[in-house]
């Protein structure tokens, strides 16, 4: 009976996983998609503001400051490096075989970062170019390596703990 009831708590765990996982990975593409949609003034704007202000500190800390162009598409390669990371752990929380099907958040990554060029070709006072594809990709991939390694780094502990799947010697 308490066996039924421990496999029971881990499948209500695997479905909270699932369903945090999937809102935290969807409201990536949406926040994405929405920096995408600004139009070219605001974005130049809040970019500048924001700019500044990282300047300011890196000065403070004695590093040279950094343009408005390399700011913006550092922002491109971290936002979609964290949607490498939650694609990742979707991956990982619908299937126990992620490695053999890690093309999946790599192959959605790349769609999502092409739709992103696509809509702001579309945006008053943007510009598309397929060199900012490649960096949010390179943010995809840095992304799902990263939670690789932490998931195989992570697995290996639980398995040295004795909750893996071999068999506990008595």
């Amino acid at each position: 009976m308490a066996e039924t009831g421990r496999v029971s708590a881990r499948k209500v765990l695997l479905i909270l996983f699932r369903i945090l996982f999937t809102v935290f990975a969807l409201y990536t593409v949406y926040l994405i998609f929405r920096n995408s949609l600004e139009a070219g003034a605001a974005s130049s704007l809040r970019s500048g503001r924001f700019t500044e202000t990282l300047n300011h500190m890196l000065t403070s800390l004695g590093f040279k400051p950094l343009t408005t162009a390399v700011v913006r598409k550092l922002a491109h390669f971290g936002e979609f490096t964290v949607l490498g990371f939650w694609f990742t752990l979707c991956l990982r929380v619908y299937t126990r075989h992620y490695i053999r099907h890690i093309s999946w958040p790599l192959l959605l990554g790349l769609l999502i970062a092409d739709a992103d060029e696509l809509i702001q070709l579309h945006v008053a006072g943007r510009s598309s170019s397929v060199r900012d594809v490649w960096i949010d990709f390179g943010g995809v991939c840095t992304g799902v390596g990263c939670t690789l390694v932490l998931l195989l780094f992570f697995g290996a502990i639980w398995y040295l703990l004795g909750f893996g799947s071999h068999k506990k010697m008595e």
